[in-house]
């Protein structure tokens, strides 16, 4: 049977006020799983840009005998505010994965790579892999400008890379001289002092006697 007429406006009033219930009322509800801000380290926070240029990295196989391309980048020249150590590192653009990382030394020589004035070949001692390993690597620039601008940088770096080293082997060779100075001088002493006390000891004897 039909409900009377009457009684559907009031129905309706109450199903209208129940869907209010249910509207947004401005209310903020906390999230269930609060998230942080976790700070990301590259480990070069402790060095100073020296030079970042983009470029495409090449490694020498030698199983196979032949360039395979490490990847395309921006190649770093860092130096470490306290050893003042010099490394070059370069990351792949999109992953960010290190594709080279190792010491600039005195060692360390630039030259020019099949006649090309945007590319040159260089050995390292390489860590990108996470083991130090020989490496013969070649790097391609955009512009001659930027390669001749990497080269000189790396090679200005070696040379004075070099002439710390030489300092610190004469500091080092300079104090081991100074040690021997100092032990054969407190010997002599020691050998000095031996000599005063053996008199004194015979002159105990005879008083004895």
């Amino acid at each position: 049977m039909a409900e009377p007429a009457e009684h559907r406006p009031a129905e309706e009033e109450e199903e209208t006020a129940a869907a209010g219930e249910d509207e947004d009322t401005g209310a903020q509800v906390a999230p269930i799983v609060k998230l942080e801000e976790v700070a990301v380290t590259t480990g070069e926070e402790d060095e100073d840009v020296l030079l970042d240029i983009k470029a495409k990295l090449y490694r020498f196989d030698k199983e196979g005998n032949q360039w395979k391309e490490r990847g395309t980048g921006t190649v770093k020249l860092l130096k470490h505010k306290e050893t003042s150590k010099v490394r070059l590192v370069m990351r792949q653009a999109k992953t960010l994965k290190i594709c080279a990382n190792h010491l600039v030394v005195a060692t360390t020589k630039m030259q020019e790579h099949a006649g090309s004035d945007k590319s040159c070949v260089w050995h390292a001692l390489d860590f990108a892999d996470g083991e130090l390993k020989e490496e013969m690597f070649a790097i391609r620039f955009g512009s001659v400008e930027n390669c001749k601008k990497f080269k000189d940088t790396v090679e200005d770096i070696a040379e004075k890379q070099g002439k710390n080293e030489e300092k610190e082997s004469e500091e080092a060779s300079s104090a081991a001289e100074l040690v021997e100075k100092l032990t054969v001088t407190e010997a002599k002493k020691e050998e000095a002092a031996d000599k005063e006390e053996a008199p004194a000891a015979d002159d105990k004897k005879d008083v004895k006697e």
